[in-house]
């Protein structure tokens, strides 16, 4: 199974959010069994972002962050016809064009599960469901993968 990870939870374990939400989102991440983590590459241009604006970091150290999550983890691409999808997803459930470019790359990349905090808890569009990873009780498809 697929797994994707939005902005949020990689800023997360960038300690964007404090330390214990680091904490946290780094053992998830390390939960996760070997080769299920893909990252649409909207989430590290928005994790470059984050970084700089809200966690105040020097360029040069987002950008590093940036290349260690690419270099760990296989990287989605966006195609033409993902931003087609997003805008269709945009018109249709109301979602930002963000979120929903990075929704419409996990649908495109045969991912199962987008792990974010940012979008409807359950929503599933094209065979990917959002979940928020760090809800108290996790999504059945995820406390699977987790059990593994």
């Amino acid at each position: 199974m697929r797994v994707a990870l939005d902005t949020n939870v990689l800023a997360y374990a960038e300690g964007a959010n404090g330390a214990a939400m680091r904490d946290r989102a780094l053992k998830l991440i390390q939960r996760l069994p070997p080769g299920t983590i893909v990252l649409p590459v909207q989430t590290l241009g928005e994790l470059f972002t984050v970084l700089v604006r809200k966690a105040r970091r020097r360029p040069n150290r987002a950008r590093a962050a940036v290349l260690s999550w690419r270099d760990a983890y296989a990287v989605i691409e966006t195609s033409d016809a993902a931003i087609v999808s997003a805008t269709d997803l945009a018109c249709d459930h109301g979602l930002s064009i963000w979120d929903s470019v990075v929704l419409a790359a996990a649908a495109e990349a045969g991912c199962r599960l987008l792990l974010s905090e940012d979008l409807q808890e359950g929503f599933t569009w094209r065979g990917v469901t959002v979940t928020n990873p760090f809800a108290p009780t996790p999504n059945p498809l995820l406390a699977a993968l987790l059990e593994g």
